[in-house]
């Protein structure tokens, strides 16, 4: 389901989450982190990764979000910068910019807003 060219496939048990935000969380504020993690719940503010983000289908984000791959199965309110992949599934929505080298949308997702995918030698996939 997520076979992208060059890309390896995407962890999606939970299992292969260090950290898990579960369903009846609620967080405001900044969330940095360097090992996989899985949103569940509700979130607003800045995330800020150097691994992989998984946005779960029942979860709602509004944040400016930067991670290497982001897979979106929720509802996203913010910008989102990929290092490496944002992948939207059928059930999730972006409404912002998307910017990364390599960008998915799946039928049935939604998105509103411009995509950027700039080329690997372009620096941080454009991000100011």
């Amino acid at each position: 389901m997520f076979d992208v060219k060059d890309s390896s496939l995407f962890e999606t048990d939970e299992e292969d989450f260090d950290t898990i935000m579960a369903s009846d969380i609620a967080f405001e504020g900044s969330i940095k982190f360097s090992k996989p993690f899985m949103i569940k719940g509700k979130m607003s503010g800045v995330i800020e990764a150097t691994s992989n983000l998984l946005i779960d289908t029942n979860a709602e984000v509004k944040a400016d979000i930067t991670a290497e791959k982001i897979l979106i199965r929720g509802k996203v309110v913010g910008n989102v910068w990929g290092n490496k992949l944002v992948y939207v599934t059928s059930s999730g929505s972006v409404t912002g910019d998307i910017t990364s080298a390599q960008v998915v949308l799946e039928p049935g997702s939604l998105f509103s807003g411009k995509c950027s995918m700039p080329s690997a030698s372009g620096g941080e996939n454009g991000k100011k």
